[in-house]
């Protein structure tokens, strides 16, 4: 068996892109033992123990720019972790790590880069996040999800930047029937257009707000809604579920809700876009503002100047602006299919079985 360690997490854009590179690995070699390394404090603390990959969580922080004063957790953290890593490795030494960003990954990385284990990167945003940029001088390849990053990054072989795509599990082949998807839904099979709604893996109050808004004051006739609130506030808006509106704490798998959708109204996030496009959803992106670097801005206005999506702050998402984008995509069908061709274009649905082959062409070699 040879082991490759996956670090990253805190949030699904950088998890769930490991996941998607580790069961390709799996698909294309058996002997493959992908080794997780994650955060007790995030989202992989839910996901990884349903996966059945090895894993370790430790008690990572982030660096804490405003509250600078509770950056004693991070370095105390940082200090266990890294003598628990420590042990992991000396009873099998991996081949390779594989960073897939965020907080959770700089330790792992950091260890290889010290302990002269080769690393890899999966850059995930249109802005690399500061583990990317950092941890790039001394990766062997870093796998880009949007070309326009590789200006933030500085590789000491410059053919290391390479541009793949996002990771993701891809549609199934042949794809779900639109009109069976609906029927699960508890929609009719004919008339009308679904639009699906969510906020990240962890949902979004300000966009859930004026989601119930809306549904509140009318939804545009002949529309079907599938919304996921995210579990910290499905409580305080499941009571908008009726005839024309589904609502979920979290959906998983989200190819139930994608395969029924004909446009979505959804964060920014590279992972979020990615699934959106491989499916040839038209999407209306309302990116995170508290994103690190407005990454998420960065990929709605670059998104939106390749005719993939549609872009609206966060600060104009109003009852009124929603209402009438919707509204003007269902009047204006051929607006939508502009939009639907420009998702397909933007998709890179192997993206993940490309990463794997990159990673194992590595391993050969070496």
């Amino acid at each position: 068996m040879t082991r490759i360690v996956f670090a990253g997490g805190g949030t699904g854009g950088h998890l769930y892109p490991g996941i998607a590179i580790a069961r390709a690995l799996v698909r294309a070699r058996p002997s493959i033992e992908p080794y997780f390394i994650g955060a007790l404090r995030g989202i992989e603390r839910d996901v990884l123990p349903r996966t059945g990959f090895q894993h370790l969580l430790l008690d990572l922080h982030p660096l804490y720019r405003r509250d600078f004063w509770h950056n004693w957790r991070t370095v105390a953290g940082a200090a266990g972790a890294w003598r628990r890593v420590g042990r992991m490795v000396r009873e099998e030494r991996p081949a390779l790590v594989v960073g897939t960003g965020g907080y959770a990954a700089g330790l792992m990385l950091a260890y290889a880069v010290v302990h002269r284990i080769p690393i890899v990167q999966q850059a995930g945003d249109s802005v690399p996040g500061l583990t990317a940029r950092f941890f790039s001088r001394w990766s062997r390849q870093v796998y880009l999800n949007f070309p326009e990053a590789a200006r933030a990054l500085h590789p000491y072989d410059p053919h290391a930047l390479i541009d793949t795509g996002a990771p993701i599990e891809p549609p199934t082949a042949p794809r779900p029937d639109r009109l069976a998807a609906r029927v699960q839904w508890g929609f009719p099979t004919s008339g009308g257009r679904a639009l699906l709604i969510y906020g990240g893996s962890q949902g979004s109050l300000a966009m859930n707000r004026v989601v119930a808004e809306w549904i509140d004051r009318g939804l545009p006739e002949q529309l079907y809604v599938i919304w996921a609130t995210g579990r910290a506030t499905y409580e305080q808006f499941k009571h908008c579920e009726g005839a024309r509106v589904r609502v979920r704490d979290y959906i998983s798998p989200m190819a139930e809700a994608y395969a029924a959708a004909d446009l979505a109204v959804a964060r920014a996030g590279a992972m979020t876009t990615a699934e959106l496009f491989a499916w040839g959803i038209p999407a209306v992106l309302v990116p995170l503002p508290s994103a690190a670097a407005d990454h998420q801005t960065t990929n709605a206005v670059t998104l939106e100047q390749a005719g993939a999506a549609l872009h609206i702050p966060q600060s104009q998402f109003t009852v009124e602006r929603l209402d009438g984008t919707i509204r003007r995509l269902l009047e204006q069908p051929a607006e939508l299919d502009r939009l639907a061709r420009g998702a397909a274009a933007r998709a890179r649905p192997d993206a993940a079985e490309t990463i794997a082959a990159q990673i194992l062409a590595l391993l050969d070699a070496r």
